[in-house]
């Protein structure tokens, strides 16, 4: 790495950048014009970015903050810069300061960012500070990102498009009086969620009137706590759905595909914990419905990126639209690998400009093969009510082999593993012609892990994929937390 005034100049054997591999190949490239793309995020997903990025000959810049600056997302970047001085933000605050990473941005000739997920994913106010800084947002527009990250806006625009919605309230809700009128309508049980934010977070279920008041004090409380705003709407709460999201892609010119569907329903307190696609005995006039209907809601929002439906199907496999996440998701991987698409690079492509079919990606030629499966591993231990773990890891030897795909961040031995980040050390992700090959490969894959110096989830994983109801693929959202805990008593430390 050479020194211009003050920039670092990426080399390769010692030559300057137009003689490098990333150049040849970029000449190659009738879709690629730009050269420079920033990650604003931190752990597994910049590498992942990074390495797409740099299979379309793209130079990367990695962002980090001064406690993550033994971090392995900054050694997968051609190009690192810290965010602020040391002590000017919190470990978190860091990858939150949009100014900030604007402003590297701007110094370093970055002219993409992809801010990954979680963070400043889905904050529109950092959408529009990049695009009015001349950068491309690898992502929905700005305005995109405001509506669909108002729950209540959400269900308005599915009601427009036509698709179903769980019954509720038609706007948010401030007052207790007001979600008794909606129970005296329709019963119980209800479900209180905050109109802003998400991760299970001002979530509360009610199954009685006498718990319906203290349930929407704390939910109004935690929400405001969490998200700035205690606003909440209400729904009605389904026994045992099934989650289910759809995968769309859509360019600049209202084209919009999707990807099939991923089955998200292993869950626990609303955190999902493995991932299936497609999903196992779906009804084929359900899936059908399904699709059809996360394309038109994403062509109704004028939709462009990638982005994710989310549906809840009931016991009678009648289905409800939730949300749309505007961002890449965590189980994206899946996806890839049923329909052989890199879904990153669709993004990239799509925002410096290709159109779907410059892409290849019609309708007609997306297509999958066989099911794939998601764990995410993380520093957490099961004994102790899943809390989060640090310490450093002392061995680490990960699984492989045919079918095995590993997405990971920090695991590695001598990583150090802090209490400022989430808990997610790798997301390992199988796949196989059936969903049982894949369930026995995913749990082959587990017990080859080796970690130590911090406890893990390994051994409940591999506990859930050997209960009876997932090997079935019975699973609805709260089967986890429905479950008595010595059901997924821990095989061992693996």
């Amino acid at each position: 790495m050479a020194q211009e005034n003050g920039t670092a100049i990426p080399l390769e054997d010692g030559h300057p950048l137009e003689h490098t591999v990333h150049h040849r190949l970029r000449a190659n490239s009738t879709i690629m014009k730009l050269n420079k793309i920033m990650v604003a995020n931190r752990g597994e997903i910049p590498i992942r970015i990074f390495r797409t990025a740099h299979e379309l000959s793209l130079q990367t810049v990695a962002i980090f903050s001064y406690e993550d600056r033994l971090g392995m997302h900054r050694q997968k970047a051609d190009e690192a810069y810290v965010i602020g001085k040391r002590g000017e933000y919190t470990p978190v605050q860091a990858y939150l300061a949009q100014d900030e990473i604007v402003k590297i941005a701007l110094e370093h000739g970055v002219q993409m960012i992809h801010p990954g997920y979680g963070f400043l994913s889905e904050n529109s106010e950092f959408a529009k500070k990049v695009e009015d800084a001349g950068i491309i947002f690898i992502g929905p527009s700005w305005k995109t990102i405001q509506d669909l990250g108002d729950k209540v806006s959400a269900r308005t625009l599915a009601k427009k498009a036509n698709v179903p919605i769980v019954p509720g309230t038609p706007g948010p809700v401030e007052k207790y009086e007001d979600v008794k009128a909606f129970t005296d309508e329709y019963g119980f049980p209800i479900i209180i969620k905050a109109a802003f934010g998400g991760g299970g977070r001002g979530m509360r279920v009610v199954r009685e009137q006498e718990s319906l008041q203290d349930s929407f004090e704390r939910a109004t409380s935690e929400a405001k706590s969490a998200f700035g705003n205690g606003t909440v709407f209400v729904e009605r709460f389904l026994d045992k759905p099934k989650h289910i999201e759809v995968q769309l892609l859509g360019d600049n010119y209202g084209n919009v595909v999707h990807l099939y569907e991923r089955d998200c329903s292993v869950q626990r307190r609303h955190q999902k914990v493995v991932e299936i696609a497609p999903a196992k005995d779906l009804p084929q006039e359900t899936r059908d419905a399904i699709l059809n209907d996360a394309v038109r809601l994403a062509k109704s929002a004028d939709y462009r990126n990638a982005g994710t439906a989310e549906f809840l199907v009931d016991q009678q496999n009648r289905h409800y639209f939730i949300e749309i996440n505007p961002r890449i998701q965590v189980e994206h991987t899946i996806t890839e690998e049923i329909t052989g698409i890199d879904i990153v690079a669709a993004q990239i492509q799509i925002a410096a400009g290709a159109t779907l079919e410059q892409l290849g990606l019609t309708q007609d030629r997306i297509t999958t093969r066989g099911f794939a499966f998601q764990c995410r591993i993380t520093t957490e231990d099961p004994s102790q009510g899943f809390a989060p773990d640090t310490g450093k890891i002392e061995v680490y030897r990960s699984a492989g082999g045919n079918g095995v795909r590993l997405d990971g961040g920090n695991g590695f031995a001598g990583a150090v593993i802090t209490p400022h980040y989430d808990s997610m050390l790798v997301k390992c992700s199988c796949r196989g012609s059936t969903y049982e090959i894949v369930r026995r490969k995913m749990l082959r894959a587990l017990v080859e892990f080796r970690i130590r110096g911090v406890k893990t989830n390994i051994g409940f994983l591999a506990s859930l994929l050997t209960h009876p109801t997932f090997i079935e693929g019975t699973c609805w959202t709260t089967f986890i937390d429905d479950t008595p805990v010595s059901a997924f008593r821990a095989l061992c430390q693996l």
